[in-house]
């Protein structure tokens, strides 16, 4: 494999070319100049901003799914076998809905209650996507079927939201197109069921949250609409806020972004743990900083995130929440060469906490292949082409 084959500025060109458009012409389109595009396409500059992406997308009349590629091929056979078995989470999802039943005995709910407490507190929580899709297609049958009993129905349908939308966040994870929103369409469905406002109030932040990054001004219209629901628990209208947040700072827009952070802070100081268990969200004071990182790098302050990193517990929250705020530290601190090894060490620090999540991360593996294109002098270290092999950019460790 060369590695100048798996950078997004190839699929950038590739694209630019099938479409006939020059390189003044799409770097226009984009708002970005012509050396930078020209860099980008010869990866001599990596794609690490989501506003970036985004704006090449929209010059060339793709989805930014279309330059990301994937779901990616790692060396890991437990990552790869995530991307094998989403086809029977998707025919899980898509192929019964609430109030059908689908044709297979259902398991003693005592079994189904335990694989659902099994999702919600060790799968999501690790980031385990192999282990969530081979779970998955048996647990939403097993739960559409318990829904008909009146003695399970409440928890069944509980258990149903939750499975939904551990499918609609492990398939935006692997970019499967489509799943994610037939996803929460489910959650919807479930939540109108329940006759509840606060879980109609959650489904509608997990819309905005799943919402293709091609429209983020859409997406920021609905995560503030989530905000505002007068029903919406403190953790709900938090994540919505950071929602908010990030789609304002994928479109450049630095003080809408404070604004929403602001304001999802000033509601975590509302709750008294540190992370609230509730909707297995993770949203709490700990949460808002590790966005705070993530929206820092977003808008490009490259190694400035250490001074909002040094103020995050990681050690607090989930090893999924903990393994993001050591990808979007990381990712910052390669910003800058003198930051560079640091960098490194916190996207090691990421996949020892959750390697799948790492290694299906886009930003990371553009991150790596720009650093290791430079470092070819040297081989680029052990360690960078340990992590550079089995993410599957490079040809060897």
């Amino acid at each position: 494999m060369d590695i100048e084959d798996v950078h997004i500025g190839r699929r950038v060109r590739e694209i630019r070319t099938w479409r006939g458009m020059s390189l003044t012409a799409t770097a226009g389109l984009a708002g970005i100049s012509v050396s930078y595009l020209s860099m980008i396409e010869r990866g001599q500059r990596p794609v690490t901003k989501r506003s970036v992406l985004e704006a090449l997308a929209k010059a060339l009349k793709v989805s930014p799914v279309e330059l990301i590629g994937g779901p990616y091929e790692t060396t890991s056979s437990t990552s790869n076998a995530a991307n094998q078995t989403m086809a029977a989470v998707e025919d899980a999802v898509s192929g019964w809905w609430l109030g059908e039943v689908p044709e297979v005995p259902g398991r003693p709910w005592p079994q189904v209650r335990a694989d659902v407490d099994l999702l919600t507190s060790k799968l999501r929580p690790n980031s385990d996507y192999s282990a969530q899709t081979a779970l998955l297609p048996d647990l939403i049958r097993d739960l559409l079927v318990a829904a008909t009993d009146p003695t399970t129905r409440q928890d069944a349908l509980i258990g149903l939201m939750y499975a939904y939308h551990a499918a609609s966040n492990v398939a935006k994870r692997l970019r499967f197109a489509g799943l994610p929103t037939l996803a929460v369409e489910r959650m919807r469905r479930v939540a109108e069921e329940l006759d509840d406002p606060v879980w109609c109030s959650f489904v509608s932040w997990a819309r905005a949250h799943v919402l293709s990054g091609s429209n983020r001004p859409r997406q920021y219209q609905l995560a503030v609409a989530a905000a505002d629901m007068p029903h919406a628990r403190p953790e709900t209208r938090g994540m919505a806020n950071l929602t908010a947040a990030l789609a304002s700072a994928a479109q450049g827009k630095a003080d809408v972004a404070e604004t929403h952070l602001s304001e999802a802070a000033a509601i975590a100081e509302l709750i008294e743990p540190d992370v609230s268990p509730w909707g297995h969200v993770q949203f709490g004071r700990t949460n808002v900083g590790i966005w705070r990182v993530a929206i820092g790098v977003e808008l490009g302050q490259g190694a400035k995130v250490a001074e909002v990193a040094q103020t995050v517990r990681p050690e607090t929250i989930t090893q999924s929440r903990a393994a993001a705020f050591w990808i979007d530290y990381g990712r910052g601190l390669l910003a800058e060469r003198k930051t560079q090894e640091r960098g490194l060490r916190a996207l090691l620090q990421a996949e020892k906490l959750a390697p799948q999540q790492l290694r299906n991360n886009p930003f990371v593996r553009e991150a790596v292949t720009n650093l290791l294109s430079a470092a070819r002098r040297d081989a680029g270290g052990r360690e960078l082409r340990g992590l550079a092999w089995r993410i599957g950019v490079a040809p060897s460790g």
